[in-house]
């Protein structure tokens, strides 16, 4: 009995120094019910565990000895990858925090995620003196350099703090261009954007572990930026320059980056610079790293982009009796075509194409015609929705959302509209039935 109390008194500290808390506090409670806990490496993410928030909105979550240290990601709502946020666990402490669904994240325990948190307000405080310096324009150059000194200060000191921590790739990073001499405001600004990268190692495990690599180039891509910029090429030129400095990093990493830009521009309908990316960068990575998902979804996309001729199908019909079989390619006589993807099933579609009839009504055929394919599981009750419009041209396309077509199309939802010319090109995509009538009151 004497030795097996001894052993505990002897491994107990060993136990307790082999594992470290992770609590939190969530605000409003109401809003949330449980958190998960990932391990993050470069090319994936491990399920360490989960926890119950309890309705004060706290939890606990033990990270034992198993847990190595480097960067975590704790994810509190569906979907995952928007309600997230990184940590830094570093297996020697423990880590507490409040977050609230508004003010965001504070830390309570944890020096590396403290030293985090501080640096990032110290260094955004900084910047916005530089703002408020430069739209002033004010020409003390004194007060100018002044605020260079603090900010070069203020890194140096940071850097100094976190050599030999986790956090310190991150402080060494995002280490800004910070001129010697004073400059005037463009040329600080041109010179800022050609050095945003300097300190940045694409290769670096802690950085691909983390969202550091995809905020820091997003924030590049569309943060330098003028405004006459946006009206010309300006995407186009950072997208560019981020293929650049990333020359040395590995396909997975480049490939993961310029795929989040390339969703940022597509989601947002810059169908221009989004297949630019796709032209002069991803697609020939994406074949090369044999991701064939990858490339008949950017493929898709830009196939159904403005300007280019919208994917062929077939259309089957019914007249006198006989059988007809034309093609979207092959129909003919009209200046325009109004291609809507719709459902039987879905009440929005069934408020709007009357809506639609109504408005080609009495318009000439040799005008505008409406091809309307329908995305069902079954024929019957389309079939049925169909004879309340004998004007359209009716396609049924069978599997829902997995209808080859439709897919063709990158149909989400119905309804979705295309206006196509009588080449078949797609001229534009608009939003609903009232888009449709404001495109055809602007051609008048």
């Amino acid at each position: 009995m004497l030795k097996k109390n001894l052993w505990i008194i002897v491994f107990l500290p060993v136990l307790l120094i082999g594992q470290q808390a992770l609590k939190g506090k969530f605000l409003p409670p109401e809003e949330f019910d449980w958190i998960l806990v990932y391990k993050v490496s470069p090319t994936h993410s491990s399920y360490v565990g989960d926890a119950k928030i309890d309705r004060e909105g706290n939890f606990e979550f033990v990270l034992d000895s198993t847990q190595t240290g480097g960067m975590y990601r704790l994810v509190y709502a569906v979907p995952q990858e928007e309600y997230n946020f990184d940590l830094i666990y570093n297996a020697r402490e423990d880590i507490e925090f409040t977050f609230h669904i508004d003010d965001g994240l504070e830390y309570k325990a944890s020096i590396e995620n403290k030293l985090m948190s501080s640096y990032t307000s110290s260094m955004s405080m900084i910047r916005q003196s530089l703002g408020k310096y430069f739209r002033e324009q004010s020409q003390d150059s004194t007060t100018l350099m002044t605020i260079f000194q603090t900010q070069r200060d203020t890194q140096e000191e940071y850097e100094k703090i976190s050599k030999d921590m986790i956090a310190g790739h991150f402080v060494r990073a995002n280490r800004p261009y910070i001129p010697e001499a004073y400059e005037e405001m463009n040329t600080y600004v041109r010179n800022l954007k050609a050095h945003y990268f300097d300190h940045v190692d694409f290769n670096d495990p802690i950085l691909q572990s983390s969202n550091f690599l995809i905020e820091h180039t997003l924030n590049f891509v569309f943060g330098m930026i003028s405004k006459d910029e946006l009206r010309s090429t300006g995407f186009e030129h950072n997208i560019d320059h981020v293929s650049k400095v990333m020359a040395s990093a590995t396909d997975q990493t480049k490939k993961m980056l310029l795929y989040i830009l390339w969703q940022q521009f597509s989601e947002a309908n810059y169908e221009k610079t989004a297949n630019y990316i796709t032209d002069n960068y991803l697609l020939d990575l994406a074949k090369s790293l044999e991701e064939d998902e990858l490339v008949a979804e950017i493929t898709q996309f830009k196939n159904v982009s403005l300007g280019h001729t919208a994917p062929n199908f077939k259309i089957e019909s019914q007249k006198d009796g006989e059988n007809l079989s034309t093609e979207l390619h092959a129909l003919e006589g009209s200046e325009h075509y109004v291609l809507v993807f719709w459902s039987s099933s879905c009440s929005h579609c069934l408020d709007e194409l009357p809506k639609l009839k109504e408005f080609i009504d009495g318009r000439n055929s040799d005008q505008l015609q409406v091809v309307a394919f329908g995305i069902e599981e079954d024929v019957y009750t389309w079939k049925n929705e169909t004879l309340k419009y004998p004007d359209f041209t009716h396609v049924c396309g069978l599997g829902k959302w997995e209808n080859q077509i439709g897919r063709a199309y990158n149909i989400s939802s119905t309804p979705t509209y295309f206006i196509l010319d009588k080449e078949k090109a797609i001229i534009a995509k608009p939003e609903d039935v009232e888009d449709v009538k404001a495109f055809f009151d602007s051609q008048k």
